[in-house]
């Protein structure tokens, strides 16, 4: 097989010339002569903190390359990090899938090896490998070790929802509070709950883009940089064989994905994130799917936010492939892996060494505990909900409607002792979607009302139309599709209005009839909340992105180029 990185090589021309002589700088002359060049399309950053560690994965990642006969070329990639970027990471995911697919592209490499950790690092490295197709597999880099606070251990993420509501609540003091923070982040790594960056790394090899049993490794585990060198020798040996994206992810490949994410009680995020990389290779899927699919599959993983424990269990139990072990008669039997190899094929040899953690199939934590789709008046492209964080007696609920029309009006009213608000009300935060705020954030698990907290009350149904951290819990209705911002039915909700959920039914609704509802207005106060950027890729986005049921991809992203480059330059 020709490389591709020939195409800049090879020969005796000005260019090809040019093309050698800078990349020499120490490295003989046959580095360029049949020797495949791999990309590592590293997501390292300090301001990332989760993937800080990658540099160190990237050199064990080096040596597999060379091992197997390649060469290895570091590329920096746009790094987003969670906890720090303002407004909200997802602004960036698309810019970032877009920054790595044009850099794979342009460059003169043969494969690469994705490196990723925090929540929308695997994402947009994936949705980029799937448009420009050539050979790539991912490395995820792991969570963290386990923190303990008081004797107890602490999940990131949703421990800091649990602990900040006890603050409120007046159940723990400030200075307690504050304590846990030097306790929280242990080690190297991503989150230790099966948050959004944890469900993502377990969905990517579900999915069949990492060497089958290395998700789910923690960060600081020897273990991570021997399966990471191996990835280095494999990436080697996918340019031999041809092997991108497009020659063996599948419908079947989303399945099986989609099949994962229920039993381990994955974030709700992934789901945005599955669409928009099956858009990129033109396979239809859509969120019904993950209703269809996944609904009826049993949450075995007793992982916070779902359950108890976190992400070191996991590993130390089985992890991912024990679960899927369990559940192999709902997977594809026939969708391929990096490797060639069919996924079901690594099932075998995978016991579960604590079913405290990974439940067996015939004692599961909740029978039917996959992503839920909803339908109604209120959301007529759907809303989702994910029942295994939920509290069972809310999921079928009438209340009245509390309505905010920005996060900052939910900021500035939500603790008024004077509220007009008890448990049954409904909380309903608009203004958050793609477009509206932009970009989609993490709001939409509102924190309860103090005077209600104070009471003792610990969830209450909520519903908006932006995302939830994966490492939150409660009685929350997101992704409502179309948002506020877009002109749907969401944006009409006045307070006061009665709103009926019902999760068994699949059904969203505010009481009103349609011609009620056609004669209402948006509140101006809404509309004067929605983004408006002047310029910038913020312009860009709010002009081009799509709702969460097609994944949140901008409209002209979709699909994919393939990696040819057409003209030299110089």
């Amino acid at each position: 097989m020709e490389l591709r990185s020939n195409q800049w090589y090879s020969g005796d021309a000005r260019n090809a010339y040019i093309h050698r002589a800078w990349m020499r700088r120490g490295v003989p002359g046959d580095a360029f002569e049949g020797r495949p060049q791999i990309a590592i399309a590293n997501t390292a950053s300090d301001l990332t903190p989760c993937n800080a560690h990658l540099d160190t994965v990237a050199q064990s990642v080096k040596n597999g390359i060379y091992e197997a006969g390649g060469i290895p070329l570091e590329l920096p990639v746009v790094s987003l990090g969670e906890t720090l970027v303002r407004p909200t990471a997802m602004l960036w995911r698309n810019m970032a899938a877009m920054a790595t697919e044009e850099m794979l592209r342009a460059n003169p490499i043969d494969g690469v090896v994705l490196l990723g950790g925090c929540d929308k690092t695997i994402p947009s490295l994936l949705m980029a490998a799937a448009s420009v197709d050539l050979p790539a597999v991912v490395v995820p880099g792991g969570p963290m070790l386990t923190g303990t606070f008081r004797g107890e251990p602490l999940g990131c993420g949703t421990d800091v929802w649990r602990l900040s509501e006890e603050v409120r609540a007046g159940t723990l003091s400030e200075a307690q509070f504050l304590r846990s923070e030097s306790s929280m982040i242990r080690s190297a790594g991503h989150c230790n709950t099966m948050g959004t960056a944890s469900t993502m790394a377990l969905v990517a090899e579900a999915l069949g883009t990492v060497l089958p049993g290395l998700a789910g490794t923690p960060a600081p585990d020897a273990r991570l940089l021997e399966s990471a060198q191996l990835t280095g020798r494999l990436a080697v040996q996918l340019v031999a064989d041809d092997r991108r994206p497009s020659t063996f992810l599948t419908r079947g490949s989303f399945h099986n994905a989609i099949v994962a994410l229920a039993a381990i009680g994955g974030s709700t995020n992934a789901v945005v994130h599955l669409l928009a990389i099956a858009g990129r290779l033109g396979i239809e899927l859509t969120v019904d799917d993950f209703d269809r699919i996944g609904s009826s599959v049993p949450l075995l993983v007793n992982l916070q936010p779902s359950g108890h424990y976190l992400m070191e269990d996991f590993h130390r139990a089985g992890g991912l492939l024990s679960v899927l072990r369990e559940v192999r008669d709902l997977l594809d039997p026939d969708a391929l892996t990096i490797t060639g190899k069919p996924l079901v094929d690594y099932l075998d040899d995978a016991p579960i060494w604590d079913e405290k953690v990974i439940s067996r199939r015939s004692n599961p934590l909740q029978r039917d505990a996959g992503i839920a789709v909803l339908r109604g008046n209120l959301a007529p492209g759907g809303a989702i909900i994910k029942p295994a964080a939920a509290s069972p007696h809310l999921l079928k609920h009438r209340g009245r409607a509390l309505v905010f029309d920005s996060i900052e009006d939910f900021h500035a009213r939500i603790d008024d002792p004077d509220l007009d608000v008890d448990a049954d009300t409904v909380l309903v935060l608009r203004g958050c979607g793609p477009k509206g705020y932009p970009g989609m954030p993490e709001v939409s698990n509102l924190p309860l009302p103090v005077k209600l907290l104070e009471q003792g009350v610990r969830d209450m149904v909520r519903i908006c139309d932006g995302r939830m951290s994966g490492t939150a819990y409660g009685t929350v209705v997101l992704h409502v599709t179309p948002e506020a911002a877009a002109g749907g039915p969401f944006g009409l909700v006045q307070t006061g209005d009665w709103i009926s959920l019902d999760v068994r039914a699949r059904r969203l609704d505010v009481e009103l009839t349609p011609d009620e509802l056609a004669a209402r207005t948006p509140n101006p106060a809404m509309v004067d909340a929605f983004a408006n950027p002047r310029r910038g890729w913020e312009r860009l986005y709010v002009d081009h992105v799509g709702q969460a049921d097609t994944g949140a991809d901008l409209d002209f992203l979709r699909g994919g180029s393939g990696s040819a480059v057409s003209r030299e330059s110089h």
